[in-house]
């Protein structure tokens, strides 16, 4: 009987221990079933997140795929053959170069539909992580905007290189007409400039505004395009979002270019759109005074066209900035015009990223000194709205600055 009694324990035992380990294994994979569902959903939300256009910056005209499933799947972007842009560049021949940048070799392409385009040949070393790359690229291929380049599409992960396809922009950049290899032409009258400030700054307002915001990271005149009608495009605005901050390429990885870059990057080490808005302060100086950002030749303190232009806007000696030719002596009215960009240019290049204005602001004032422009041509007639934005004659004590020369070499 004790024997019976102990076998009928060994089993209450062995069926509670069988019981609780039953359980206990169904619980665990109830967990692990549970937990990978999470991580799915919240790589769904991530993406959600990452892909919801905000009503400020406009929804992107879709080209395929739902914007707000948040499905990487739906956002594949078009992706090239490495062998269809090899033939559509002539085997990368060096006389389809179009330029040469921090990133990569833009060549001219023609493709078998037609289309002409410019192909960004990666350096090796300037990218990580290929297939976050496709990803974030589907992204930029749903912008849309007139006064930024069209991306077309890149070469897959699989793809022995990395290549960008952009839309062809004929006229080339605004360096090259400003102090590059087209300033003897002297296109670029100053109703013509005017304009490129205003469409350059509406394709940043753009990318600062829809949800997640882009920082461009390294505006300047080599990266805005001329087309045929000479109407911006601003170009590599994607690269910086692609790229880590820490690509080591010599010639500048997303961080910016000398002579553009934010002093305060230096200091805290991250770029914010106000970053963007320094630097389109540095371009709107080019802008009225037909410079390069930096030029050794110059004196010491202004080798920097930033350190420059805040000198001579602090002494008043707009007179010594400005490119002459353009009108600023002979027309009162381009005069003032000029004054009013160069005082916005000023408040651009504040030392303290705080102080700037949002690029948003840049862009109604200059479009204020459009209309000016405008009505100006007209003689003066319909002169309505508030008053322009005062000179620096007037208001000189607001144009004071503790900025000295800023140090944006790197």
């Amino acid at each position: 009987e004790k024997t019976k009694r102990s076998n009928s324990k060994i089993k209450i035992i062995a069926g509670v221990v069988g019981g609780g380990l039953f359980a206990m294994f169904a619980l665990g994979l109830i967990a692990i079933v549970f937990f990978v569902r999470k991580r799915k959903h919240k790589k769904v939300n991530s993406s959600s997140k990452l892909l919801k256009y905000s009503g400020s910056g406009g929804t992107p005209r879709s080209m395929g795929g739902d914007m707000e499933s948040g499905s990487v799947k739906d956002l594949q972007t078009h992706l090239f053959s490495y062998e269809e842009l090899e033939e559509a560049t002539d085997s990368f021949n060096e006389n389809r170069e179009l330029g040469d940048g921090g990133f990569g070799t833009v060549y001219k392409g023609i493709l078998r539909d037609g289309r002409v385009v410019a192909v960004k040949r990666l350096y090796n070393n300037s990218y990580r992580r290929v297939e976050q790359f496709v990803n974030e690229a589907a992204i930029l291929s749903r912008l849309r905007h007139p006064n930024l380049v069209m991306f077309y599409g890149c070469t897959s992960s699989q793809s022995r290189e990395l290549l960008l396809v952009y839309e062809f922009v004929a006229n080339g950049t605004v360096a090259d007409h400003l102090h590059g290899h087209r300033a003897q032409e002297r296109a670029l009258s100053w109703p013509l400039r005017l304009n490129i400030a205003v469409e350059s700054a509406a394709a940043l307002t753009y990318l600062h505004a829809i949800e997640p915001p882009i920082v461009h990271r390294d505006v300047k005149t080599t990266n805005i395009l001329l087309d045929a009608d000479f109407h911006v495009k601003v170009a590599d605005f994607g690269l910086s979002r692609l790229f880590p901050l820490d690509v080591t390429h010599v010639s500048t990885a997303p961080q910016g270019t000398p002579g553009y870059v934010d002093p305060e990057y230096h200091q805290c080490y991250q770029l914010t759109d106000k970053s963007d808005v320094y630097s389109f302060g540095v371009v709107l100086v080019e802008l009225i005074s037909s410079k390069p950002a930096v030029d050794i030749t110059r004196q010491r303190n202004e080798i920097n066209l930033a350190g420059m232009a805040i000198n001579r806007i602090q002494k008043s000696q707009l007179e010594e900035l400005v490119d002459l030719e353009l009108g600023y002596e002979s027309d009162p009215a381009t005069k003032k015009m000029m004054t009013m960009v160069a005082e916005l240019a000023f408040r651009c290049l504040q030392q303290n990223g705080e102080m700037r204005p949002p690029i948003k602001e840049v862009l109604e004032g200059l479009k204020g000194v459009q209309d000016l422009c405008v009505m100006e041509k007209d003689g003066g007639k319909d002169k309505k709205g508030p008053d322009p934005p005062l000179s620096p004659d007037t208001v000189h004590a607001q144009w004071d600055s503790r900025q000295t020369t800023p140090n944006t070499s790197q």
